[in-house]
């Protein structure tokens, strides 16, 4: 238990305090020097409270606040062990000391609901988070892949390829400085350009045309109705000195899989040295590792994924779900799976037979096999299907083993399975059958951890 002082120093002639630990019963303030105080006995939690100032309902506007589901507004706060506001008494449990005018109650709690343990969780993640800085998580010696903006798309596309990259940084030696960024994405929407018959770019074109100019002309290609409709916008950087917290609210915000983190200590990054590319993996290795340092954080990691709400389910599963879980057959064109991933913004989805069984997951990233050989020069989109390209994936790359876990899977397990490079979603299934539950990725995660 944690001895809690609550304070009303805005004035009044009588004040009152209710909070959700009291049921909402108010209970009177006392008046200790020029502010009502009241002090509470309560077990480590998130509470909402309120104060009765002269029969008008008051929130102290300098504390966070909250809104719930009917508008109606409160002060929030977190009780925790590791800073006790006031020393307990050695006496009764109800104790009223008319000098001081201050209200002693204790608050019996049997259980702590799982929505306290998260709370209590998320906060200590955030601490984490917020007390260190990108700097901490980019590893001391990294290897770092950078592209003239000058190269022709299909010379990129293909050094994309043979280094196992989705994404890349873009240099203008013009204005010597990282400029955007070469994604799989550009290479759908190039592809689907070119099989769309529209006058973009031709085959042969792609000798010749350097990634900058697609980069300008994609503007121009996609109108407002286009399902992949891309709007410039500037760089998206990090400088090695923010926290932890902000990188990641960039990735998951903007909806990026990583973001260049500059040497700068400007707003203007024109001109500085990259220094390397902050990913969710690499925060959450991270974040992982601090966790484990604390008894508390790693007490709660042992809980199961099915009790807590993280990632996308099937409703047969009946847990809920804020976005509903897509599957493919084997036999969709190939064309439909690249507009569902875009027009639903989805970096894979799982592929699984009549019966929901999983057989592999096709990812954006996959599309790359494409460019070995250039062998999207002897496809039609429309014409092939998600099994012949995962075909033409593993003709490239080999045979490979889909990232999966287990509804009793634990919150630990699941966090170290995607801290590795290159796991960027779990898919989750049941252990017999292998049929599909639903699935996790990296941006589900963070979200869970940080709320």
């Amino acid at each position: 238990m944690v001895l809690r002082r609550f304070a009303w120093p805005y004035g009044g002639q009588r004040a009152s305090f209710c909070g959700s630990f009291t049921g909402w019963t108010e209970y009177p303030m006392g008046l200790v020097g020029a502010e009502f105080q009241v002090v509470f006995d309560l077990p480590p939690g998130v509470y909402q409270y309120r104060f009765l100032v002269d029969g008008v309902w008051r929130c102290d506007e300098t504390k966070p606040c909250v809104r719930d589901k009917y508008g109606v507004i409160s002060n929030e706060v977190l009780v925790d062990n590791t800073h006790p506001v006031v020393q307990p008494e050695p006496s009764s449990t109800r104790v009223m000391s008319m000098d001081e005018g201050t209200i002693l109650t204790t608050v019996y709690q049997l259980t702590q609901s799982s929505g306290v343990q998260i709370a209590i969780f998320r906060h200590r993640v955030s601490v984490i988070l917020l007390h260190n800085t990108i700097y901490d998580v980019v590893p001391v010696s990294s290897k770092i892949a950078v592209l003239d903006a000058r190269l022709p798309v299909k010379q990129a596309f293909k050094i994309m390829h043979d280094e196992g990259l989705s994404l890349v940084p873009l240099w203008d030696d013009h204005q010597q400085t990282i400029t955007g960024m070469l994604t799989a994405s550009d290479f759908v929407l190039i592809l689907r350009k070119l099989q769309r018959n529209i006058r973009a770019l031709g085959h042969e074109e792609l000798e010749m045309h350097s990634v900058s100019a697609w980069k300008e002309a994609k503007l121009q290609f996609y109108g407002r109705t286009d399902v992949a409709a891309i709007k410039r916008r500037p760089l998206i950087h990090v400088k090695y000195s923010d926290n932890i917290m902000d990188v990641a609210l960039a990735i998951i915000r903007n909806e990026i899989s990583s973001v260049p983190i500059l040497k700068s200590s400007l707003p203007d990054s024109s001109g500085m040295p990259l220094l390397g590319l902050a990913t969710l993996p690499g925060i959450v290795k991270f974040l992982c590792s601090k966790l484990q340092e604390q008894p508390e954080g790693c007490s709660f990691l042992q809980n199961q994924i099915v009790s807590m709400p993280i990632g996308t389910w099937s409703p047969h599963t009946g847990k809920a779900s804020n976005r509903q879980l897509k599957t493919l057959r084997p036999s969709t064109p190939l064309n439909s799976c690249l507009d569902l991933l875009l027009e639903d913004r989805l970096s894979s989805i799982p592929i699984v037979d009549d019966n929901g069984t999983l057989l592999d997951v096709y990812s954006l990233s996959d599309i790359m096999a494409l460019a070995k050989n250039d062998v999207y020069t002897r496809i039609e989109l429309e014409q092939v299907t998600v099994k012949h390209a995962l075909e033409l994936q593993y003709q490239v790359n080999g045979p490979r083993q889909c990232h999966t876990c287990l509804s009793t899977s634990t919150v630990i397990e699941v966090l170290e399975q995607l801290s590795v490079p290159g796991v960027r979603r779990l898919v989750i299934i049941e252990s017999r059958s292998r049929i599909v539950q639903g699935i996790i990725s990296l941006r589900d995660a963070f979200t869970f951890l940080i709320g």
